[in-house]
């Protein structure tokens, strides 16, 4: 061990740029990436220009992945495709900046920018290697990606619903419908629209309350011509009686 921490101190204070080109792409193929991360950090200026400059950057850059650093990861990938986009590594450079914005996406819970950013390099990557065998997972992942932006546009949704603003619930809930048309969540957010809009206009004042209500009956008609056995038909009947009484008596 303090052999190998001799060796790469001296390494470090080396001049010959020969002698740490290869041993960078030595401790690489060793995966030992921090090590190569130091050298290459150091290559890549001086490299430049040169016949070496393409691998350096390219070694350099994906030592950013291997260490988990996935925004530098990802700087440096897309620049590596920008300065070298005819080298054999822009494919793999190009797949895995999307790939490092992928990781970098958190929980549905939390700020979706990298979920976005992901996405939207996915995409340029689908445009730029059409005939990629790469394009299979690309899209698995997108698709995973997407399901991610659902998941928080239905939990928005239902925030606004559990805070009692069920004018933006409304809007919220039928937004997820109609960004995700295929969402595995339509059913729930038929029947929260439903119940949310009935809910807006019971609170509504007066004047308003007609033409809200009529509103909330033609929520009830999307839910039951998309769900006819709807898992929530007896909640929604009953909301459905309600109405119709209101329509046919606004004294009630």
């Amino acid at each position: 061990m303090l052999t190998s921490c001799s060796r790469f101190s001296r390494l470090l204070k080396s001049s010959d740029m020969n002698l740490k080109y290869n041993a960078a792409v030595e401790y690489y193929e060793k995966k030992k990436f921090y090590n190569a991360l130091q050298l290459f950090e150091e290559l890549v200026p001086l490299n430049r220009g040169t016949g070496k400059a393409e691998e350096t950057y390219y070694y350099y850059s994906m030592c950013h992945f291997y260490i988990n650093d996935y925004i530098s990861a990802a700087y440096h990938l897309n620049n590596f495709v920008q300065q070298f986009p005819n080298s054999k590594h822009a494919e793999e450079a190009a797949f895995n900046n999307a790939y490092c914005y992928y990781l970098d996406s958190p929980g549905s819970s939390l700020d979706q920018q990298s979920t976005l950013d992901a996405i939207k390099q996915f995409q340029i990557f689908a445009d730029r290697y059409p005939e990629s065998p790469k394009l299979s997972e690309c899209n698995k992942l997108v698709d995973e990606l997407r399901a991610k932006l659902e998941t928080k546009a239905f939990d928005n949704a239902r925030l606004y619903y559990k805070m009692e603003d069920y004018k933006a619930a409304v809007v919220a809930f039928n937004n997820v419908i109609k960004d995700f048309p295929a969402t595995n969540y339509k059913e729930e957010c038929l029947f929260l629209s439903l119940k949310s809009a009935y809910l807006y206009a019971t609170n509504s004042i007066d004047i308003k309350k007609e033409e809200r209500f009529k509103s909330a009956i033609e929520n009830y008609g999307k839910l039951v011509d998309a769900f006819p056995d709807t898992k929530f038909k007896r909640e929604a009947e009953k909301i459905e009686k309600i109405l119709e009484k209101i329509n046919s008596d606004p004294e009630v």
